[in-house]
């Protein structure tokens, strides 16, 4: 019964996202972003973002928090109505597409080899980032959390592959499953010189204790951790949406790898700075980023 279930719900899956592939791309992101935004605000998980909000930019008021809850929904739904065009988006002047700032540090790390590490989160419609790294030669392996339903998992698998695009720079061999099998695989991939793409923007209940807006969030080490193993560059990278399936890759020069005497220092200060990365591009663009997600312990008043 399972296993029917799993096909009628992929086969629901390949139906819409026929549908979204025939309007076009703009089109299916128009429609995708207005679903979003007119159910997802009431949901029972959009009050996660209002704590959220609340705890870590109290100034802002009840509007404010709910038209930047609505520009969260409103990006997650065109995110997934683009899916199937994600082979489809070219580098543009205009219209569906993509451009970049910071060209040249791609350039340059594709000329060099890996091993690098480029760390991102989830903004604008974070999908793009390797389809775009392989235009530029980058083969970007990236850690994945497969869906429950086998079926329809392998659908996605197989439209990330097309948009990636890139046999030739085996660009659609080197993805891991998150756990500590993907890690082993990941720090072997490292050690072959390749590149790794990281979000490093979720909660990690085993992390190490970083702050985000001043407040302490669990963060997950390993991109600190396998830099300083490698002592390899560690790329900011971030997706901004400039409209309906356009966006702009931004690509930052390398953090400074922190040179104190003790491992552990120089993990967590890693950590912090990437943090603050991640803060920066938040504060820029708030109603890109997915407040969703319990990013914060609860405060000691919810306790």
């Amino acid at each position: 019964m399972k296993d029917l279930r799993h096909r009628l719900e992929a086969w629901l899956g390949q139906g819409v996202f026929a549908a979204l592939r025939w309007l076009g791309p703009a089109a299916a992101s128009d429609l995708g972003g207005a679903v979003a935004r007119a159910i997802g605000p009431f949901l029972p998980v959009s009050r996660v973002a209002e704590d959220n909000l609340r705890r870590v930019l109290p100034a802002l008021d009840a509007a404010a928090r709910r038209a930047i809850i609505r520009a969260v929904w409103d990006n997650l739904g065109r995110t997934m109505a683009e899916f199937p065009h994600l082979s489809s988006l070219a580098r543009t002047a205009s219209g569906p597409g993509w451009e970049i700032v910071g060209e040249e540090i791609v350039r340059d790390l594709a000329a060099k080899g890996g091993p690098v590490i480029f760390f991102s989160a989830h903004t604008g419609n974070w999908e793009m980032l390797p389809p775009i790294a392989a235009h530029f030669g980058i083969p970007l392996a990236s850690f994945y959390r497969p869906l429950g339903n086998p079926y329809l998992d392998a659908r996605i698998a197989a439209l990330r592959r097309a948009a990636i695009g890139r046999p030739e720079i085996g660009a659609e061999v080197v993805n891991f499953r998150k756990g500590a099998a993907g890690a082993r695989a990941a720090f072997a991939h490292l050690l072959r010189a390749g590149y790794l793409g990281m979000l490093v923007d979720q909660k990690l209940n085993d992390g190490i204790a970083a702050r985000l807006f001043g407040e302490v969030a669990m963060t997950a080490p390993a991109p600190a951790t396998l830099a300083l193993r490698f002592r390899c560059p560690v790329i900011p990278t971030r997706i901004e949406r400039l409209g309906p399936a356009r966006f702009r890759l931004v690509v930052e020069p390398p953090l400074a790898l922190p040179e104190s005497a003790g491992r552990e220092e120089r993990i967590a200060a890693l950590t912090q700075a990437i943090n603050d990365r991640l803060e920066d591009w938040i504060r820029a663009r708030p109603g890109e980023w997915l407040w969703l997600h319990r990013r914060w312990p609860p405060a000691p008043s919810a306790r």
